[in-house]
């Protein structure tokens, strides 16, 4: 059986030194195959993105709209223990008063009977409230 010819460019592609390129310069950078991964996908690689990627790599198309969280002012029990040791509550019916627009929370030691006015609280808040002989109500 007779022997297939090889293709002369087998040859070429591993042996010499210039790889079927020309001068060993040629093949130099990303220059000769336009630029390195999707550099170009804009200009010269269009065809390729339309083709292969589709539309998807142009990113989402339409209008979603954002939900923001709104910020609530928070104050712990330490910040409102400290203001009524250093006198800066004003002061009704012989207790401590201190109204907040905004959520109390229970980080700290109550010590001192004070009336809170606040938007919200949590339950440890209430508890370390009414363990000091103080009370929590909600502001209209």
């Amino acid at each position: 059986m007779p022997k297939r010819k090889r293709k002369s460019k087998v040859k070429r592609l591993g042996a010499g030194r210039t790889h079927g390129t020309g001068n060993k310069k040629c093949a130099r950078g990303g220059g000769t195959r336009g630029g390195r991964g999707m550099a170009g996908s804009g200009k010269h690689k269009f065809t390729y993105i339309i083709v292969h990627e589709g539309t998807d790599y142009f990113g989402r198309k339409g209008f979603v709209r954002q939900v923001y969280k709104q910020k609530v002012p928070v104050s712990n029990l330490y910040e409102i223990e400290s203001k009524a040791t250093k006198g800066k509550l004003e002061k009704k019916d012989g207790k401590q008063y201190f109204e907040f627009k905004g959520k109390i929370l229970g980080a700290g030691i109550l010590s001192t009977p004070i009336t809170i006015k606040a938007l919200s609280w949590s339950k440890k808040a209430e508890e370390k409230i009414k363990a000091a002989g103080g009370d929590i109500s909600k502001i209209e």
